[in-house]
């Protein structure tokens, strides 16, 4: 039994439409997303069979390759929720998400802040990436990040809250090469409220970093 299965979306192909049409949506999560799910089990097998012919000549590219896509399946795991048609606008206290609305001021100054580094973090990617929100533990802070393919760059114990996928896959066949235009229309179907209850679930893991025993 395969150890990682493709998460059903939670809205139909065109829901996220006008910033995102159907056929990106059905191509993205049917075709690139399920490669990433089918690329982590093999990668588990074919680990699996070099343990046990101790036959450990591709031992890094198999490790890399795992990281590569396990990484793809968690943040695309995460940015279908990350999104609905009814999104969009900034997180307000009165649409019960005023936590997070806070925490971001706090640790960018502003909301618009905020806005302004993760979009240019993700439109900047160099080749393929991600632009992330991220609850860094360590310093009970929000940071962003700019993620290289699916796993490079990215702060040690840090998780994962939005993120704005940066691949072409995500956006060509309807923006052609302006990755930026995207990424501006990204906010537009931003879904709070799932943003909002990820940065919740981190805050409760005080042990996610175990820095002495």
């Amino acid at each position: 039994m395969a150890t990682y299965t493709l998460p059903e979306l939670p809205y139909d192909y065109a829901a996220l439409e006008p910033v995102i049409n159907p056929q990106i949506i059905e191509l993205h999560h049917d075709k690139h997303h399920a490669a990433y799910v089918k690329g982590a089990n093999d990668t588990l097998e074919q680990l699996e069979e070099a343990r046990n012919k101790e036959a450990w000549g591709a031992i890094n590219g198999l490790q890399k390759n795992l990281a590569f896509h396990l990484s793809g399946h968690i943040l695309h795991s995460i940015y279908w929720h990350n999104m609905t048609g009814d999104g969009g606008g900034e997180p307000l206290a009165a649409d019960g998400v005023g936590d997070l609305a806070d925490a971001i001021t706090e640790s960018f100054g502003s909301f618009a802040g905020f806005k302004a580094q993760l979009t240019k973090a993700s439109a900047t990617t160099q080749g393929s990436g991600w632009g992330v929100l991220a609850y860094e533990p360590l310093s009970d802070r929000l940071i962003v990040e700019q993620v290289y393919d699916h796993q490079g760059n990215v702060g040690q114990g840090s998780v994962p809250i939005l993120v704005f996928d940066a691949w072409e896959h995500a956006f060509y066949l309807q923006y052609k090469n302006q990755k930026v235009d995207f990424i501006e229309a990204m906010w537009q179907v931003v879904n709070w409220q799932d943003v909002a209850k990820r940065y919740a679930a981190a805050k409760e893991r005080t042990d996610v970093l175990l820095l002495a025993p």
